[in-house]
């Protein structure tokens, strides 16, 4: 195939993908939209309009400025974060069943916020002022980053990367993990507990503007420049060899997708706690709607992620009003079906190996 050729057909293939793209987006401006509207308190058009230019009522203010919007974004910056996250890693990985908890990130970002919440009482009021209010983000994203350092140095062999040892070293990380939070689960007292078990099922419900905010930050920002790794986790794809040829840094590339995963990961699992199978099932319906590469699936993933977690809420908050189920067993049961989906095409492809 000569250039001339190939590039006519490589815009035909972005140009037929910009429908789907507009589809999806349009999807997740709806979940948005239903948001802040749907809930005990029903807000129609006209009351987000009186809101947004400062001549709402004070009821339909405060719940639309502090309470709907600030979860709406929240929603989205966890959806987004996880979404890339999980793309990210099986990418890197070349594995399609790898996801953030996989290889213990979640579980290590869950252990340093637990960690605060059970302990904090003996550190956080040393800390300087400006920093206490970030101090359970913060412990999230160490946990986060010391685990996955652990992960991948403990799986370097021969100047490389064991996928199957860091595989492995995550299971056992996890379990590690596991066992710590239940160590702190049984010393803490009864308002940590009823935090840490709230906390520990997932929910975008408590989120302020603050948290909201940095949360949103550290997830955008991280979730952007993942996006612009296409072409490298595309090169991956073909082997590390190849890619080596091709000019990638292997180990460099390893290192910056880890730290951006423990960025996002930590920043939104200390947000709204360990939410699952979003870094699984979002980039695996990316790919059945816009294909395999990278450059597309990464974004389509992206919307995916943040309207399935807004979905995932609606689903709770209007489930059995006026109490909510946490969005963590929402995201379970969509989330689980799925993945044993995925291992039976995977066994049933392999010949009954998964």
């Amino acid at each position: 195939m000569t250039v001339t050729t190939a590039l006519p057909r490589r815009a035909a293939g972005v140009l037929g993908r910009r429908p789907l793209f507009g589809v999806l987006l349009a999807i997740v401006v709806l979940m948005a939209f239903a948001e802040v509207t749907l809930g005990p308190v029903r807000l129609g058009p006209s009351d987000l309009f009186s809101v947004l230019i400062g001549e709402g009522e004070r009821g339909p203010t405060a719940i639309l400025l502090q309470i709907r919007l600030p979860r709406m974004v929240l929603g989205l910056a966890v959806g987004i974060g996880l979404a890339l996250s999980g793309c990210a890693l099986q990418g890197v990985l070349r594995n399609p069943l790898a996801d953030p908890g996989l290889i213990g990130v979640t579980a290590g970002a869950a252990v340093g916020a637990v960690a605060v919440i059970v302990l904090g009482n003996y550190f956080v009021g040393d800390l300087p002022a400006f920093v206490r209010p970030y101090a359970l983000p913060l412990g999230a994203f160490a946990g986060s980053i010391a685990v996955t350092g652990f992960v991948f140095s403990f799986s370097r062999r021969g100047g490389g990367t064991n996928i199957a040892v860091l595989i492995l070293a995550g299971v056992a990380v996890n379990a590690i993990a596991g066992a710590l939070i239940g160590a702190m689960v049984f010393i803490s007292n009864d308002q940590q507990l009823r935090d840490l078990t709230f906390w520990s099922m997932g929910s975008i419900a408590s989120g302020n503007w603050m948290t909201v905010t940095v949360t949103s930050v550290v997830a955008v920002l991280s979730g952007l420049l993942l996006v612009r790794m296409g072409r490298t986790l595309d090169l991956f794809q073909l082997g590390e060899r190849a890619a080596f040829h091709a000019g990638v840094d292997i180990e460099r590339e390893k290192r910056r997708i880890a730290l951006l995963t423990a960025l996002s990961v930590g920043a939104v699992t200390a947000a709204a706690g360990p939410i699952g199978f979003i870094g699984l099932v979002a980039p695996h319906m990316a790919r059945l709607i816009v294909g395999p590469a990278h450059r597309h699936v990464l974004p389509a993933a992206a919307l995916i992620g943040g309207g399935l977690i807004l979905g995932a809420d609606l689903m709770v908050r209007l489930a059995i009003p006026p109490t909510e189920p946490p969005i963590g067993l929402a995201t379970s049961m969509i989330g689980g079906p799925f993945f044993l989906w995925l291992l039976m095409r995977r066994m049933n492809r392999g010949g009954g190996n998964a």
